[in-house]
């Protein structure tokens, strides 16, 4: 099972409300919205993998508590790119700065803008190319640390603006820098 991507022609370019409306009959359905306007239908994950995105979720959340340094965001959660996809990362996270800035009626919609940090886990079901391209989309958006994990392979793919991508094998953890200072995420739960 892969992510389905269907082509939508120009002339029925979605805008945001009709997307909305679109991802609100579809709740089933995790849905993703490219810049060329394609609708891309991704699959549900395993087990292992919900367990795995919930282990993720649980350190960033923890992490977030305690430091009171912005908000944390679930896969649920969509962002509109300044390209004008519309994404939901497996994990996220913004400065409480640019929360702040939001307006009420912002912070109900698609937040319009890129997280500071993003974790993609690849899933069974996710295609590596793929997923390695949502990547460079972030970073092209405004992204200031990604972390792509491959559990299969037990292999990380760091991303940060201006800089190649660091693959890191069988890392035991890894620290969230500059962009969540103080944090260190534990792979062990993730490895296994």
């Amino acid at each position: 099972m892969t992510a389905v991507t269907l082509q939508i022609p120009q002339s029925l370019k979605f805008t945001d409300d009709k997307f909305v409306q679109i991802v609100d009959a579809n709740k089933d359905l995790r849905l993703e919205l490219s810049a060329h306007g394609e609708l891309v239908i991704m699959s549900p994950t395993g087990g292992e993998t919900g367990d795995r995105n919930l282990e993720l979720e649980g350190q960033i959340w923890y992490w977030k508590r305690q430091n009171n340094l912005g908000k944390a965001f679930d896969s649920s959660t969509g962002f509109k790119l300044p390209n004008g996809a519309t994404r939901s990362p497996d994990v996220s996270w913004i400065p409480i700065e640019k929360w702040n800035a939001l307006t009420p009626e912002q912070r109900k919609k698609f937040l319009p803008l890129c997280p500071d940090f993003v974790i993609e886990l690849l899933s069974e079901s996710d295609d590596l190319a793929d997923t390695q391209a949502k990547m460079r989309e972030y970073i092209d958006n405004g992204l200031r640390l990604g972390w792509l994990i491959n559990p299969q392979d037990k292999q990380v793919e760091i991303y940060r603006p201006n800089q190649a991508t660091e693959v890191l094998q069988s890392p035991r953890t890894l620290s969230g820098e500059d962009v969540l200072p103080g944090f260190i995420l534990d792979l062990q739960p993730i490895f296994g």
